[in-house]
């Protein structure tokens, strides 16, 4: 196909129309989030929206350039630009700057550069690479966990800063490999750990194991229908675990009653496996491995939970699940933007008008809980129209990617798109308390510049891989 000379043809209008959207709603929304009467000019470089403005500007020429570089570009040099952005994440635990208790930041004179936000579009870049050759066989193992290393590795990184909100993000892009191919099981069993993840946190173990081995029961007579099998197999369980009960109480009296129920499930496994060998039980094989999987999660979790994870983030986990209610320290920031969010009402209380975000009470107000302005100043319409501009720039990202000729462009625009949505997702979560604040940038309304050119330079290179999609790249 003959290359197209003038890309402005080919671009999406509507994509930068929407980025245009956020890009001024933010601004705006810092203005109202930092306001200081002292300093009313909306161009006061002094100030946090003076500097969005520069921000701004700069995201609009990086836009720029990031459209007018070929193509193929983005395709060749994928690998090279991944592994230099692994490198300054690695670089950064060395020599980079603490901030907020994290070693997240590079210092250049007067600027702060955070690699993790550029690090998310290299990492889109270089799995949609690597799919671009192994689609087809996402459901072969070896294929699958090399997709899941370049994903994990960022994570990763990220996390030994630590700065667990953005490790986060990069799970996200497994939703890619769900597009691309890989089993619904396995996407479907991601969805399952998280489900038990906290379920762990508000269950005590002893109760969710009792759980899990009466669904594995149930699952069992489902896949055999045979009520005989069923009720033998639930008696050899029963006799195993009386047994191992009478021994923890007599002889071995270090054997908790959890240990006992995990070991009458191996002992029952192994009691049954010349059946399922014998028999070809495929289906009794999924559900024994997915209960003693299940069981060893949920004391891994427990133990990570307890001995690895920082308290503070502990803290925040309780209160959202309500295991806890702290709301002058740790639960502070999230009470006060739902009171900030809630007194906006249906129309909200009037732009610089919001008295929670002129007096101060939401902390980060500008950057991680910017959605806390739109709610009191813009109120429910005003929240309701910026998520309608994030939904309505989410579909049309997902139209662009299936209308793609190439499969490595539409695998990196469903990338931009799953990495968009997490962002979103969670940000607004933390803001109305229904998600753990784990400190991420709501997309081009929050604060600052490396978030700003991040997601910038993650939604362009889409837009220009679009704008040739009746080309081809090699």
């Amino acid at each position: 196909m003959k290359r197209s000379g003038n890309i402005l043809i080919g671009i999406d209008k509507t994509s930068i129309v929407l980025f245009l959207l956020l890009i001024t709603m933010g601004w705006l929304n810092i203005y109202a989030a930092v306001y200081n009467e002292e300093h009313k000019e909306i161009l006061d470089f002094s100030q946090r929206y003076g500097k969005q403005f520069i921000w701004i500007v700069a995201a609009l020429i990086i836009a720029v350039f990031v459209v007018i570089i070929d193509n193929r570009f983005y395709f060749f040099f994928s690998w090279f630009i991944y592994a230099a952005l692994m490198l300054m994440l690695i670089m950064v635990l060395v020599i980079g700057k603490v901030t907020y208790g994290a070693k997240s930041w590079f210092e250049l004179g007067g600027l702060g550069l955070q690699p993790s936000e550029f690090a998310k579009f290299a990492t889109a870049l270089a799995l949609s690479a690597y799919l671009n050759t192994k689609r087809q066989e996402l459901t072969k193992l070896n294929v699958i966990v090399p997709a899941a290393a370049i994903i994990l590795l960022p994570a990763i990184l990220i996390a030994l800063q630590p700065d667990m909100g953005s490790a986060i993000v990069f799970i996200s892009l497994f939703i890619v490999l769900f597009r691309e191919g890989m089993s619904p099981y396995v996407f479907v069993s991601g969805l399952l750990v998280v489900i038990l993840f906290f379920l762990t946190l508000l269950l005590n173990n002893l109760r969710l194991t009792i759980g899990l081995i009466s669904i594995a029961m149930i699952l069992v007579w489902f896949a055999t229908r045979k009520w005989k099998l069923f009720l033998i197999a639930t008696t050899v369980f029963l006799f195993i675990s009386g047994i191992l009960f009478l021994l923890g109480y007599y002889i071995l009296t270090g054997l908790d009653n959890e240990m006992i129920l995990f070991l009458s499930v191996i002992i029952s496994g192994v009691v049954y496996a010349f059946y399922i060998y014998n028999k070809r039980a495929t289906p009794l094989l999924i559900i024994y491995l997915f209960l003693v999987g299940s069981i060893l999660f949920v004391n891994s979790v427990d133990y990570a939970f307890n001995n690895l994870i920082p308290a503070h983030q502990k803290v925040r986990v309780d209160i959202v699940l309500g295991l806890k209610s702290d709301d002058r320290g740790t639960g502070y920031n999230v009470n006060q933007s739902i009171i900030s969010i809630g007194s906006g009402g249906f129309a909200g209380k009037g732009y610089l008008q919001g008295t929670q975000t002129k007096f101060k009470f939401v902390p980060k107000q500008s950057s991680d809980f910017i959605f806390c302005t739109v709610g009191e100043e813009w109120g429910f319409l005003g929240s309701f129209v910026v998520i309608g501009i994030y939904l309505g720039l989410l579909l049309r990202l997902i139209f662009l990617a299936e209308r793609q000729r190439s499969d490595f462009s539409r695998i990196y625009g469903y990338g931009v798109a799953s990495i968009l949505f997490i962002h979103v997702f969670i940000n607004i979560g933390m803001a109305v308390g229904i998600i753990p604040v784990i400190g991420i940038p709501l997309p081009f309304l929050s604060y600052g510049g490396s978030s700003l050119w991040g997601f910038t330079i993650l939604l362009f290179v889409f837009l220009r891989l679009d704008a040739s999609r009746t080309e081809y790249l090699v």
